[in-house]
Protein backbone atom coordinates (compact mmCIF):
# COMPACT_ATOMS: atom_id res chain seq x y z
CA UNK A 1 0.00 0.00 0.00
CA UNK A 2 2.88 2.30 0.79
CA UNK A 3 4.32 1.79 -2.70
CA UNK A 4 0.95 2.46 -4.26
CA UNK A 5 0.71 5.82 -2.44
CA UNK A 6 4.21 6.79 -3.61
CA UNK A 7 3.38 5.68 -7.17
CA UNK A 8 0.19 7.80 -7.20
CA UNK A 9 2.03 10.82 -5.83
CA UNK A 10 4.76 10.33 -8.43
CA UNK A 11 2.18 10.01 -11.23
CA UNK A 12 0.36 13.13 -10.05
CA UNK A 13 3.66 15.00 -9.86
CA UNK A 14 4.61 13.94 -13.40
CA UNK A 15 1.13 14.87 -14.65
CA UNK A 16 1.29 18.28 -13.06
CA UNK A 17 4.79 18.84 -14.47
CA UNK A 18 3.60 17.86 -17.93
CA UNK A 19 0.56 20.17 -17.69
CA UNK A 20 2.77 23.03 -16.48
CA UNK A 21 5.22 22.44 -19.36
CA UNK A 22 2.39 22.35 -21.93
CA UNK A 23 0.84 25.51 -20.47
CA UNK A 24 4.21 27.24 -20.57
CA UNK A 25 4.80 26.20 -24.20
CA UNK A 26 1.33 27.40 -25.14
CA UNK A 27 1.96 30.77 -23.45
CA UNK A 28 5.32 31.18 -25.21
CA UNK A 29 3.76 30.31 -28.58
CA UNK A 30 0.87 32.71 -27.98
CA UNK A 31 3.25 35.48 -26.91
CA UNK A 32 5.36 35.03 -30.07
CA UNK A 33 2.24 35.09 -32.25
CA UNK A 34 1.02 38.27 -30.58
CA UNK A 35 4.46 39.89 -30.93
CA UNK A 36 4.58 39.04 -34.66
CA UNK A 37 1.08 40.37 -35.12
CA UNK A 38 1.99 43.63 -33.42
CA UNK A 39 5.09 44.01 -35.58
CA UNK A 40 3.05 43.38 -38.70
CA UNK A 41 0.40 45.88 -37.65
CA UNK A 42 3.08 48.47 -36.99
CA UNK A 43 4.68 47.81 -40.36
CA UNK A 44 7.96 46.69 -38.86
CA UNK A 45 8.28 43.39 -40.66
CA UNK A 46 11.45 42.87 -42.64
CA UNK A 47 9.92 43.05 -46.11
CA UNK A 48 8.25 46.39 -45.46
CA UNK A 49 11.41 47.76 -43.92
CA UNK A 50 13.43 46.66 -46.95
CA UNK A 51 10.99 48.35 -49.31
CA UNK A 52 11.04 51.56 -47.31
CA UNK A 53 14.84 51.65 -47.20
CA UNK A 54 15.02 50.97 -50.94
CA UNK A 55 12.62 53.85 -51.53
CA UNK A 56 14.79 56.20 -49.48
CA UNK A 57 17.82 54.96 -51.38
CA UNK A 58 16.19 55.59 -54.77
CA UNK A 59 15.00 59.03 -53.72
CA UNK A 60 18.47 59.88 -52.43
CA UNK A 61 19.83 58.97 -55.85
CA UNK A 62 17.17 61.16 -57.45
CA UNK A 63 18.04 64.08 -55.15
CA UNK A 64 21.71 63.70 -56.03
CA UNK A 65 21.02 63.50 -59.76
CA UNK A 66 18.55 66.42 -59.60
CA UNK A 67 21.20 68.80 -58.27
CA UNK A 68 21.86 71.54 -60.81
CA UNK A 69 25.58 70.77 -61.08
CA UNK A 70 24.92 67.10 -61.69
CA UNK A 71 22.19 67.80 -64.21
CA UNK A 72 24.48 69.99 -66.28
CA UNK A 73 27.40 67.59 -66.07
CA UNK A 74 25.25 64.66 -67.28
CA UNK A 75 23.54 66.54 -70.08
CA UNK A 76 24.45 66.21 -73.70
CA UNK A 77 23.23 68.80 -76.13
CA UNK A 78 23.70 67.91 -79.74
CA UNK A 79 23.08 71.17 -81.57
CA UNK A 80 24.92 73.32 -79.01
CA UNK A 81 21.89 75.61 -78.54
CA UNK A 82 20.65 76.91 -75.21
CA UNK A 83 17.08 75.96 -76.11
CA UNK A 84 18.13 72.38 -76.76
CA UNK A 85 19.99 72.16 -73.45
CA UNK A 86 17.08 73.80 -71.64
CA UNK A 87 14.63 71.22 -73.02
CA UNK A 88 17.01 68.38 -72.27
CA UNK A 89 17.53 69.43 -68.64
CA UNK A 90 13.83 69.87 -67.94
CA UNK A 91 13.01 66.57 -69.62
CA UNK A 92 15.72 64.77 -67.63
CA UNK A 93 14.34 66.11 -64.36
CA UNK A 94 10.77 65.19 -65.23
CA UNK A 95 11.64 61.69 -66.40
CA UNK A 96 13.79 60.97 -63.32
CA UNK A 97 10.93 62.16 -61.11
CA UNK A 98 8.35 60.08 -62.98
CA UNK A 99 10.60 57.04 -62.72
CA UNK A 100 10.58 57.40 -58.93
CA UNK A 101 6.97 58.49 -58.43
CA UNK A 102 5.92 55.09 -57.05
CA UNK A 103 8.32 55.47 -54.13
CA UNK A 104 5.95 57.96 -52.51
CA UNK A 105 3.92 55.10 -51.01
CA UNK A 106 6.93 54.03 -48.90
CA UNK A 107 8.05 57.42 -47.56
CA UNK A 108 6.48 60.06 -45.37
CA UNK A 109 4.35 62.76 -47.02
CA UNK A 110 6.85 65.41 -45.90
CA UNK A 111 9.69 63.62 -47.68
CA UNK A 112 7.66 63.19 -50.84
CA UNK A 113 6.73 66.90 -50.78
CA UNK A 114 10.42 67.79 -50.43
CA UNK A 115 11.31 65.61 -53.43
CA UNK A 116 8.52 67.18 -55.49
CA UNK A 117 9.60 70.69 -54.50
CA UNK A 118 13.18 69.87 -55.46
CA UNK A 119 12.05 68.92 -58.96
CA UNK A 120 9.75 71.94 -59.28
CA UNK A 121 12.33 74.40 -57.95
CA UNK A 122 15.08 73.18 -60.26
CA UNK A 123 12.77 73.30 -63.29
CA UNK A 124 11.81 76.85 -62.28
CA UNK A 125 15.46 77.87 -61.93
CA UNK A 126 16.40 76.36 -65.29
CA UNK A 127 13.43 78.11 -66.94
CA UNK A 128 14.35 81.45 -65.36
CA UNK A 129 18.01 81.23 -66.33
CA UNK A 130 17.15 80.13 -69.88
CA UNK A 131 14.76 83.06 -70.20
CA UNK A 132 17.60 85.52 -69.59
CA UNK A 133 19.43 84.31 -72.72
CA UNK A 134 18.82 85.22 -76.32
CA UNK A 135 17.47 82.69 -78.81
CA UNK A 136 20.90 82.45 -80.40
CA UNK A 137 22.67 81.66 -77.12
CA UNK A 138 24.72 78.52 -76.93
CA UNK A 139 24.20 75.61 -74.59
CA UNK A 140 27.55 76.46 -73.09
CA UNK A 141 26.23 79.86 -72.01
CA UNK A 142 23.21 78.29 -70.34
CA UNK A 143 25.29 75.64 -68.62
CA UNK A 144 27.67 78.37 -67.39
CA UNK A 145 24.77 80.36 -65.92
CA UNK A 146 23.33 77.27 -64.24
CA UNK A 147 26.71 76.36 -62.75
CA UNK A 148 27.25 79.92 -61.53
CA UNK A 149 23.82 79.90 -59.91
CA UNK A 150 24.46 76.49 -58.38
CA UNK A 151 27.45 77.93 -56.54
CA UNK A 152 25.15 80.10 -54.42
CA UNK A 153 23.90 78.82 -51.07
CA UNK A 154 20.22 78.97 -51.94
CA UNK A 155 20.66 76.78 -55.00
CA UNK A 156 21.42 73.51 -53.27
CA UNK A 157 17.98 72.33 -52.19
CA UNK A 158 19.07 68.82 -53.14
CA UNK A 159 21.51 68.80 -50.20
CA UNK A 160 18.68 69.66 -47.81
CA UNK A 161 16.49 66.94 -49.31
CA UNK A 162 19.37 64.46 -49.05
CA UNK A 163 19.81 65.33 -45.36
CA UNK A 164 16.08 64.84 -44.75
CA UNK A 165 16.15 61.48 -46.57
CA UNK A 166 19.11 60.32 -44.49
CA UNK A 167 17.43 61.43 -41.28
CA UNK A 168 14.21 59.57 -42.10
CA UNK A 169 16.08 56.42 -43.21
CA UNK A 170 18.06 56.38 -39.97
CA UNK A 171 14.82 56.54 -38.00
CA UNK A 172 13.79 53.27 -39.66
CA UNK A 173 16.96 51.61 -38.52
Amino acid sequence: MYFLAIDIEFTVLIGLSLMFTLALLWLITEFNRMRDELKERAGINNETLKLQLQAYERLALFAERAGLKNLVSRSNFDDNRAGSLHSSLVEDLKSEYEYNVTQQIYVTPDIWNAVTKLKDQNIFIINQLAATLTHEASGLELSKRILEYSMTEKAELNKIVLDALQFEAKKLL
